[in-house]
C-alpha cells in the first residue's frame, strides 16, 4: 500500500502498534494525540486517510469531522472509540466515517480497513443527526459492538434486515433503532407477531381485506402493509407464519404491491421490511415448513443479537438502566450492591435481556432496602421459575432438538447422554443462582441436598467456584 495516513491518538501503546503495522505495510504515517495538532497538520499537508480517536487530550474527536470531510471530502476517516456505545457508532456513522472501530479492535481488520479506504479515497455521504435517546440498547461487549456496527451500516438504505436470536434478546429493539435512526423516521413504525395471530387471520392482519370478504368482515380493514406505507413494517416471529401467508408476504416483497382479502385490485406499498425470529430457519427450511425464497428475500442483511449469557460484561449497565426505568415508573430508587450484581453476573438468564429486566423490577418493587443486596436476589432467583420450564417450552424443545440431531449415540445409551447434557447445565444454574449455597440449590431443583451433593460429585462441579468472594 502506498498514502499519507494520519493517525490521531493519545493512547502511546495503541500509536506504537498502529503506526508499525501501518509502516509494516508501505505507509508513511504521522501520529498526533489532541485536536489542535490534528487541525494543524491538516492545514499543512494533505493526508489520504485519518484515524481518530474519540476522546481526545482536548476535547471530542467527532467533532469537528464535518467541516474536514466538507473541506476535503474524498479522504476517508476511520473512526476508533472506546465509548463502545450504540450513540457512539451513529455519531460516527453520521460524520460519513469510512468504518467505525470500537476498542479494543482486530488489528489485521483494521489494517484491512485502511487499504479499503485507500482504494475508494472517499466516505459516505453524512445523514441528518439523528438522537439514539429513548432507544434502550445498552451494552459495551465486544458481541454488542457488532451489532452496532451493522445497525450503522443499514441506516442510509432500505435494505430488508432479518434480525435472528433467542427470545428476549431485544430484537423489536433494534427494528426500532434502525427505524428512528434511518431515513424513514418520519414515516410509521408498525409492528406484527405472526406468533399471536391465529393462522386463518394472519393474512387478514397482514393485507386487509373488504367487507364481506369472509364472515365476520362487517367493514373494511386496513392491512399492516397499508399502515405502514412510507415506514418501517417489522415482522415479528416471521418463523411462526403458515405456509399460505408465507406465499402472499413473498409475492407482496417481490411486487412492492398488495391486495387486501376479497378485494379486485393490487394496492402499491412502500415499506421498508424488518424481519426477526427465535428459530433456525434453515432446518424449517428443509422440512419444507418455510420457503427457502422467502429466507433468501428476508436474509438480505442478517444481524445477529447475542445472547445475555454471552454477553454478561453488560448485566451492570443493563441492571442500572432498568432500574433507572423501574424508578421513572413510580417504583423506589433502588441501587444494586457489587455482590448482587456478582450474583447477577454468575446467572445464566435463559430468558436474557427480558428476564433480567423483569427480575430488576421486581427487586425494585420488593426489596426491604434502598441498597439491594445478595440475599435480595438469591431469594428472586429461588423464587423464579425458569424460562424453559414455563407452559411455553419451545424454546427449550428447540435447543433440545438441536442437541439430538447433532448426536449419535449408540443403541441404549440416548436417555442415559441427554439426561447428563442437560443435568449438569441444570445444577449450574442452580448454583450460580443461589450463590453456591447447597442447601438453597436443592430447594431450587426440588431435591434432597444429599443427593445434589452425590450429583454434583459425580458431575464433578464444585459448589466452592459460586460463592460470591468478598
Amino acid at each position: 500500500m502506498r498514502g499519507n495516513v494520519l493517525l490521531v491518538e493519545d493512547d502511546s501503546g495503541i500509536v506504537t502498534v498502529v503506526k508499525a503495522a501501518l509502516e509494516e505495510e508501505g505507509l508513511s504515517v504521522t501520529d498526533c494525540d489532541s485536536l489542535a495538532a490534528r487541525d494543524r497538520l491538516l492545514a499543512d499537508k494533505a493526508f489520504d486517510v485519518v484515524l481518530t480517536d474519540v476522546v481526545l487530550t482536548d476535547g471530542d474527536g467527532i467533532e469537528g469531522l464535518d467541516t474536514i470531510r466538507s473541506e476535503n471530502p474524498d479522504m476517508p476517516i476511520i473512526i476508533l472509540s472506546a465509548q463502545n456505545t450504540l450513540d457512539t457508532a451513529v455519531r460516527a456513522s453520521e460524520t460519513g466515517a469510512f468504518e467505525y472501530f470500537p476498542k479494543p479492535f482486530d488489528l489485521d481488520e483494521l489494517v484491512r480497513a485502511v487499504g479499503q479506504a485507500l482504494g475508494s479515497r472517499g466516505g459516505s455521504d453524512p445523514m441528518e443527526a439523528a438522537s439514539t435517546e429513548g432507544l434502550p440498547l445498552v451494552g459495551r461487549s465486544k458481541a454488542m459492538q457488532s451489532v452496532y456496527r451493522m445497525i450503522t451500516r443499514v441506516l442510509r438504505n432500505d435494505l430488508t434486515v432479518l434480525v435472528l436470536g433467542e427470545s428476549g434478546t431485544g430484537k423489536e429493539l433494534v427494528a426500532e433503532a434502525i427505524h428512528e435512526l434511518g431515513q424513514r423516521k418520519s414515516g410509521p413504525f408498525v409492528a406484527v407477531n405472526a406468533a399471536a395471530i391465529p393462522g386463518e387471520l394472519i393474512e387478514s392482519e397482514l393485507f386487509g381485506h373488504e367487507k364481506g370478504a369472509f364472515t365476520g368482515a362487517i367493514a373494511q380493514a386496513i392491512g399492516k402493509f397499508e399502515q405502514a406505507n412510507g415506514g418501517t413494517l417489522f415482522l415479528d416471529e416471521i418463523g411462526d407464519m403458515p405456509a399460505d401467508a408465507q406465499t402472499r408476504l413473498l409475492r407482496a416483497l417481490q411486487s412492492g404491491r398488495i391486495r387486501r382479502i376479497g378485494g379486485r385490485q393490487d394496492i402499491s406499498v412502500d415499506v421498508r421490511i424488518i424481519a426477526a425470529t427465535n428459530r433456525d430457519l434453515r432446518p424449517m427450511i428443509a422440512s419444507g415448513r418455510f420457503r427457502e425464497d422467502l429466507f433468501y428475500r428476508l436474509n438480505v442483511v442478517p444481524i445477529e443479537l447475542p445472547p445475555l449469557r454471552e454477553r454478561k460484561d453488560d448485566i451492570e449497565a443493563l441492571a442500572n438502566h432498568f432500574l433507572a426505568l423501574a424508578a421513572e415508573e413510580g417504583l423506589p430508587s433502588r441501587q444494586l450492591d457489587s455482590k448482587a450484581l456478582a450474583l447477577l453476573k454468575r446467572q445464566e438468564w435463559p430468558g436474557n435481556v427480558r428476564e433480567l429486566r423483569n427480575s430488576v423490577f421486581r427487586l425494585a418493587l420488593l426489596a426491604r432496602d434502598d441498597v439491594i443486596d445478595a440475599q435480595a436476589v438469591a431469594e428472586l432467583a429461588e423464587q423464579a421459575i425458569p424460562a424453559s420450564a414455563s407452559g411455553g417450552s419451545s424454546d427449550f424443545e428447540q435447543v433440545l432438538e438441536g442437541w439430538l440431531a447433532k448426536t449419535e449415540p449408540e443403541p441404549g445409551t440416548l436417555y442415559r447422554r441427554a439426561l447428563s447434557a442437560f443435568e449438569k447445565p441444570l445444577f449450574r444454574m442452580a448454583l450460580a443462582c443461589t450463590g453456591g449455597n447447597q442447601l438453597r440449590a436443592a430447594r431450587l431443583l426440588g431435591i434432597n441436598r444429599n443427593t445434589l451433593r452425590k450429583r454434583l460429585a459425580e458431575l464433578e462441579i464444585d459448589p466452592e467456584d459460586f460463592i460470591l468472594k468478598e
